[in-house]
């Protein structure tokens, strides 16, 4: 079976397919748009059976439209951690880096490991747009802190401007968060989930939907390492030699879950039964405060990940004895 590397850019992308004889057949600066995907599939059906593997990075939101146009006309998607990638390029001593050469690193990688492919299946239209809410929260929340950035340190004359401007960016906060709760609220399915998570003592509205937002379909998890993988949360030991090195977190996934986890399980550090419980063991094991929130942070995530898989509230006693 085919399988078949795309790099994606903004506004183009790149096609790769490792041949029986080793070398790649290659397609370059296709663009990323409805033109750009009609001469795809007109390449598809010269080099490729219906069904084959189309193997990508996930890139923002550039892979999106691609991954769904070419799902629907029955193809195989692959949306892999970039990270895989660069790994790979690493371990084959890949120096150069193009666009060409790109798509041949995922299409060899993706014929080599066919068997560990996982489908790709579009995300519900409630998700997405939930996604591009908490997002654009968190957009507008990084601005309103630059402009109270430059009102400290701005002359007198242009403090009215800034005022002016972070005024704004509060109504527009105001009018986001009111979104979020209202989408959440329209959907039985997302509000029944969010109301799951905020019986967790540390994660309340905000945190509860963009956990929703960044996760999507949870069932994509195999189990709740996968999760804190995806976090980039699971724990990794750094040593070499005669090296004994301490555990650290990988911070390999997704920075927004990350960053919104961090103040809930400083919370739970306090209110939280099983959180402080963990605490407390970490601490008479001599771990130190950084470590302690990094672990309250992965024990947060997997209660969530409980909750959300189990369909059942938080239940304390049951999340300390695990």
């Amino acid at each position: 079976m085919a399988v078949i590397g795309v790099d994606i850019a903004k506004r183009s992308f790149d096609l790769a397919v490792l041949q029986s004889n080793g070398k790649h057949r290659t397609k370059g600066r296709l663009s990323n748009d409805p033109s750009g995907f009609a001469v795809f599939a007109d390449w598809l059906q010269q080099h490729a059976e219906p069904g084959a593997w189309i193997v990508m990075e996930a890139t923002g939101t550039y892979h999106e439209a691609l991954a769904e146009h070419f799902h629907a006309l029955g193809y195989r998607i692959a949306v892999l951690n970039p990270a895989q990638i660069a790994r790979y390029a690493q371990s084959q001593l890949q120096r150069s880096k193009t666009d060409k050469l790109d798509a041949k690193l995922i299409a060899t990688y993706g014929q080599r490991h066919e068997d560990s492919l996982r489908a790709w299946h579009p995300e519900p239209v409630s998700i997405r747009t939930l996604r591009a809410l908490t997002r654009r929260l968190e957009d507008l929340q990084s601005l309103r802190q630059m402009e109270l950035n430059r009102l400290e340190v701005s002359p007198e004359k242009v403090q009215n401007s800034i005022q002016a401007v972070v005024q704004r960016l509060d109504e527009q906060i105001a009018w986001t968060l009111e979104q979020i709760k209202r989408h959440i609220d329209d959907d039985p399915d997302l509000s029944g989930k969010r109301d799951l998570l905020v019986s967790i003592d540390g994660i309340a509205d905000k945190t509860a939907a963009l956990i929703l937002a960044e996760l999507g379909d949870i069932g994509r998890f195999a189990d709740a390492r996968a999760v804190t993988a995806f976090a980039g949360l699971n724990p990794r030991l750094q040593e070499s030699g005669l090296y004994r090195g301490h555990i650290g977190i990988s911070c390999m996934g997704s920075v927004r879950l990350r960053s919104a986890l961090y103040l809930p399980a400083v919370v739970a550090l306090t209110y939280n039964p099983a959180i402080k419980a963990q605490a407390e063991r970490l601490k008479t094991r001599g771990k130190k405060g950084k470590q302690t929130v990094c672990a309250a942070m992965r024990k947060l995530l997997t209660i969530a990940y409980g909750v959300l898989k189990s369909g059942k509230p938080f239940d304390p006693a049951l999340a300390i004895a695990h």
